[in-house]
């Protein structure tokens, strides 16, 4: 990292216009980047407003074709932006966004979810989000009209996913749920609300309230008997999906073999661990015996926060010292438990000024109450440093190389997934993980994500199930995913039913470590005795977030 601030060129200006357009018209995504400007309001959820995405995103498209990059810097932002936008246009065509409905990231999920990301220090706050409350309805009646042209065109979500959706919603709008308490807990950091302002927190909340009922009501009555029977969304669209999430372009059938094999190179270390654990267990039996270990428990979702945060904290300072360049505002990490009960551990990026700093959350499910430690320790290592953390916020701070579009939008879930699983490895060769309990918890994560290979590409593309007894569906799959990792029923249940809903998603974070790795072999091969692991991190983090194959070009240069 330099602090010599650039030049802008002509394609950082094109770069930092896409990012101003898609703020303006994805208030939402402008909110999760710190863009407060538009957080009084949300997009417009209707086909017309996403055909004026699709417009805007193609005149980007032919700024940047017309465009001479003047630096590898430029060059890079090319690549990525049009790859980015390319894919885009690919899934407009397809009509994805007319059934665009999953238990985790659609619209049903995040028109909600931006509100847990709203500044509520003070008055002033508070009254922003009362307004974002009110124009809920809106965006929820643009949200039901596109669905309902799905519906008129025979493009529709899979009848799981409504019927999932509908059981989330209910937990938003039931009396104590999200939105009662959203409004009832509202307090400035300076003390109380004014009456006024807490009158229309209320009034908006229950608004909010009764419009997602209104979807649940659309969901259940009118989509559900008209949503596909298949989970499956076949090949020609699951490669689009693959792209959009790797930000490379890679052989399904050669990739699914693969995580066939990690899969089972997996089961063979955890097999190997668990006999250290306890000499002659199985995998099962070293779980159980860890499970008995209240040592190795935390009580409650306070006991969890505290114990993340530390641990967090830990990590943070040895690896500054040591192993890593962490400037300081990127020492600051918060860990947070999310206010819904979803399931489903996730960070949340800085804002570019670091006023909102970059958050590890955890949503725990309904009636889960005790975590083991050795199970999730390589959890904050993935979300916090050296994972996540590390590499977004690092984009974020090196604003004197890169534009806005390379900090905040940039990337893939290939690129930062994969990153994360590649330090939760790296973590393990630097000795945090030498107690063969922690290693197990995180072969148990690295096991995961490699059936999640098998299993994604093998329902959506309705490949032959590895026993030989037919295809690959829903029902195996959620037997296969039970069978191979050691979780909750309710958080792998879940876990299942977002792989069937969010193509590609899923094998992205192993297909992208397997990707981080190769490149950095591909590195060391290239320079020989000279080469330095810490240097390719650097310089492989510096680049800020990109697109897989964008990623190889920039370090092939």
């Amino acid at each position: 990292m330099t602090d010599e601030t650039r030049t802008p060129t002509p394609i950082d200006t094109i770069a930092d216009a896409w990012v101003d357009t898609l703020a303006e018209l994805e208030p939402t995504l402008a909110t999760y980047i710190g863009r407060d400007e538009y957080n009084d309001r949300y997009g417009d959820y209707s086909p017309e407003g996403h055909e004026r995405l699709v417009a805007e995103g193609r005149k980007t498209l032919a700024a940047l074709a017309a465009a001479t990059p003047v630096d590898d810097i430029d060059a890079v932002t090319q690549d990525d932006v049009a790859r980015e936008i390319q894919v885009a246009i690919e899934l407009h065509d397809a009509k994805w966004n007319l059934r665009d409905l999953n238990v985790i990231a659609s619209p049903a999920q995040d028109i909600r979810s931006v509100l847990d990301l709203m500044p509520t220090a003070t008055t002033d706050d508070w009254t922003v989000i009362a307004t974002r409350l009110k124009a809920v309805p809106g965006a929820i009646d643009g949200y039901i009209t596109t669905l309902r042209e799905g519906i008129a065109q025979g493009v529709v979500p899979a009848r799981r996913q409504v019927e999932a959706v509908v059981t989330q919603i209910a937990r938003y709008t039931e009396d104590g749920g999200f939105f009662a308490s959203f409004a009832a807990e509202a307090a400035p950091a300076e003390g109380q609300l004014p009456a006024s302002l807490a009158r229309d927190l209320a009034d908006n909340a229950n608004a909010a309230r009764v419009a997602y009922d209104e979807l649940a009501s659309f969901l259940g009555s009118d989509l559900a008997p008209r949503a596909g029977e298949d989970d499956a969304v076949g090949r020609e669209l699951y490669a689009i999906h693959s792209r959009r999430f790797l930000g490379a372009t890679i052989d399904l059938d050669e990739t699914y073999e693969w995580g066939v094999e990690e899969l089972a190179r997996m089961v063979a270390e955890q097999e190997s661990i668990a006999d250290e654990i306890k000499a002659g267990a199985s995998v099962e039996e070293a779980v159980a015996f860890l499970e008995q270990d209240d040592s190795r428990k935390l009580h409650g979702t306070d006991a969890l926060q505290k114990w993340m945060q530390e641990t967090s904290d830990r990590a943070v300072a040895e690896l500054g010292r040591t192993h890593f360049d962490i400037p300081e505002p990127i020492r600051k990490l918060e860990c947070m438990i999310a206010p819904t009960k979803e399931g489903g551990i996730y960070y949340t990026g800085p804002t570019d000024d670091f006023s909102r700093p970059g958050r590890m959350w955890w949503s725990v499910p309904e009636g889960v109450e005790t975590f083991d430690t050795w199970r999730e320790l390589t959890t904050v290592y993935h979300e916090g440093v050296p994972g996540h953390h590390l590499q977004i916020a690092q984009a974020v701070y090196n604003r004197a190389q890169l534009n806005s579009y390379r900090r905040l939008l940039g990337g893939t879930s290939g690129h930062a997934e994969g990153w994360a699983l590649y330090a939760e490895r790296l973590m393990e060769q630097l000795g945090y993980l030498d107690d063969p309990a922690d290693r197990l918890g995180m072969l148990d994560g690295q096991r995961m994500r490699a059936a999640r290979v098998v299993l994604d590409i093998g329902v959506h593309l309705g490949k032959d199930r590895p026993d030989g007894q037919g295809k690959w569906d829903a029902d195996f799959a959620l037997d296969f995913m039970l069978h191979n990792v050691n979780m909750p029923d309710e958080f792998v249940k879940f876990e299942v039913n977002r792989y069937l809903g969010w193509p590609g998603q899923a094998p992205s974070y192993k297909v992208g470590q397997r990707i981080w790795e190769q490149l950095r072999d591909e590195v060391a091969e290239r320079e020989g005795a000279s080469f330095s692991i810490k240097q390719f991190h650097k310089r492989a983090l510096d680049i800020g977030g990109v697109g897989l194959d964008s990623l190889r070009k920039a370090l092939s240069r």
